[in-house]
């Protein structure tokens, strides 16, 4: 990789595959050179611009976990455009380990993120390690949507 530009697929992954600062405790720091001033983050809980704030992002979700773990599954590389699937293993305080899969659509330029979006469905993945509530929303889901 030249100095803090993606070019290539694995370099990226590399980089996304080494955010542990200490077991079980990610640190994203690191990759942080290699994010726009101006990234654009979004998934399904909230929008962030900016790198300062994308960063306190990452770190609240640290701080909230006892546990946390990011498994890259698969990536593609087509020209400024990179799509990754994942899996993030969490766990909390007072509740088992559970995991959430997702994927990635990272828009690079000239080397730099400068969009991200992630696709994941977090209600459904939480509560499919809840017993007594996993199948009431399964059903809702069903009926609701088909």
């Amino acid at each position: 990789m030249d100095e803090y530009r993606i070019t290539g697929l694995p370099g990226f992954l590399s980089l996304w595959q080494n955010i542990y600062a200490s077991p079980g405790k990610p640190a994203w720091d690191h990759i942080m050179p290699y994010y726009d001033e101006n990234i654009f983050f979004k998934d399904s809980v909230q929008s962030i611009r900016g790198k300062e704030a994308f960063l306190k992002m990452t770190r609240r979700l640290a701080q909230r976990s006892k546990n946390l773990e990011f498994l890259i599954h698969s990536g593609a590389m087509d020209g400024s455009l990179i799509f990754i699937e994942w899996e993030m293993v969490i766990s909390y305080k007072s509740l088992p380990k559970s995991s959430v899969y997702g994927s990635s659509r990272i828009l690079l330029k000239d080397g730099k993120i400068i969009e991200q979006r992630d696709y994941y469905d977090l209600w459904g993945d939480i509560f499919d390690n809840i017993p007594f509530f996993r199948k009431a929303y399964r059903l809702f889901m069903r009926k609701a949507f088909g």
